[in-house]
């Protein structure tokens, strides 16, 4: 398999949509050097996967990348790699503690809250939405489950949050703040795209609605409820939600976004995600993301057989909308093949920063990392992303 042929693969399968930019003359200065090591008191991993690993991060920041923050850990032991800078301008090597937008890595931390709530019994996951929000849900999607919310199988459509269609436009309103419930008023008010439970179409829709479910059945905010049922009881204290406020608090590398046919690149740091909200707006480290995949793949999230809905796709039947593909996603994790095994988690991608969680089911290997792509959100995978994957786990299955 070429290298074109796996960033589809992978692409199409863990969803990182990156577009590579035009070389930029900003990143023709050489950055800091690669550094990766085992952590303390922990077994590193073999000479092979550690000097793969430092390749796959090698080199930046390059054209498609600024930095680049890894953490491999399991059975085989542990590496921790960070490359690349903080800052172009100031070129000061990338702080591997640094925080930045997970992305739609969020979606996992929603459906573990809505699988907690129907582990105590306040939700049930084949019934309809428009049980818990009967003044949002029309009738005409009254058919719609909370299950089929969370693994992308609703129907709903995907609506623009009115920011434009282009990333220019996108820039321009970085800072517009989007009420959630104003965005699914916009989405049901449209036919649906299927059949509820017929074909599966990776969306934010589902997860708008899931938070605004989780607020509706508990009475409190969806930030304070993934607070104190996730973050606080795994002590990750590095991870928050941002609300409206376009920055990121606290340490982080800047993360910056190739525009146009010539590549200029843009500081895009302060940028909001209320657009994301409980589909796509935390913030987190991959120290405190490695903590929440192995909690989460350990049952210590989710409790019980409610675990195995993240890792169970949908009947054999249902094909991804508009390409006819397998169904890929369980309710919050996607699954495909790496190096002849199984391999579940999520990406993300914010303008400027690219991340994913990604483990085998027993853990005997798990990957977190964070990439400050160039080239976010755009329609094939960011190299470096890819390298990184491929190193951690092996390459692709063509099937």
């Amino acid at each position: 398999m070429n290298a074109r042929t796996s960033r589809i693969v992978i692409a199409a399968a863990l969803l990182i949509g990156i577009t590579a930019g035009p070389a930029s003359p900003a990143l023709a200065a050489a950055g800091p050097s690669v550094t990766g090591r085992a952590a303390p008191a922990s077994p590193a991993v073999g000479a092979a996967d550690a000097k793969a690993l430092r390749a796959a991060i090698s080199g930046l920041p390059k054209d498609d990348a600024t930095a680049a923050l890894v953490r491999v850990s399991g059975t085989a032991g542990v590496w921790r790699g960070t490359a690349g800078v903080h800052d172009l301008t100031s070129q000061r090597a990338a702080d591997p503690a640094g925080r930045f937008r997970a992305g739609s890595v969020t979606k996992v931390f929603t459906a573990a809250v809505v699988l907690q709530l129907a582990g105590e019994g306040r939700i049930g996951l084949d019934r309809p939405a428009r049980h818990y929000l009967p003044d949002l849900i029309p009738a005409a999607y009254g058919k719609v489950t909370v299950r089929q919310l969370l693994n992308h199988t609703s129907g709903i459509p995907s609506v623009d949050p009115g920011n434009g269609d282009t990333l220019e436009d996108w820039y321009a309103h970085r800072f517009d703040v989007t009420d959630p419930a104003d965005v699914v008023r916009e989405a049901t008010a449209h036919r649906p795209d299927f059949a509820p439970g017929t074909q599966q179409h990776y969306a934010n829709i589902g997860y708008t609605v899931a938070g605004l479910l989780i607020e509706r059945v508990t009475g409190g905010t969806y930030a304070s409820q993934v607070s104190r049922r996730v973050l606080e009881p795994l002590g990750l204290k590095d991870t928050y939600f941002p609300g409206t406020d376009p920055k990121i608090r606290g340490r982080h590398n800047h993360g910056y976004q190739a525009f146009g046919t010539q590549g200029e690149l843009r500081d895009v740091t302060v940028w909001g995600a209320s657009d994301a909200w409980a589909a796509g707006d935390l913030i987190s480290t991959t120290a405190d993301l490695e903590r929440f995949t192995r909690a989460l793949f350990g049952g210590q999230v989710v409790r019980g057989p409610l675990l195995e809905a993240m890792f169970t796709l949908p009947d054999a039947s249902v094909r991804e909308y508009g390409t006819g593909r397998p169904a890929a996603f369980g309710a919050g994790l996607s699954v495909m093949t790496l190096g002849g095994r199984e391999v579940w988690g999520k990406t993300g991608g914010r303008w400027g920063y690219n991340t994913a969680i990604a483990a085998t089911r027993d853990l005997s290997r798990t990957l977190v990392y964070s990439v400050n792509a160039t080239d976010a959100k755009g329609s094939d995978m960011n190299a470096t992303a890819m390298n990184v994957v491929v190193a951690a786990f092996g390459a692709p299955s063509a099937g």
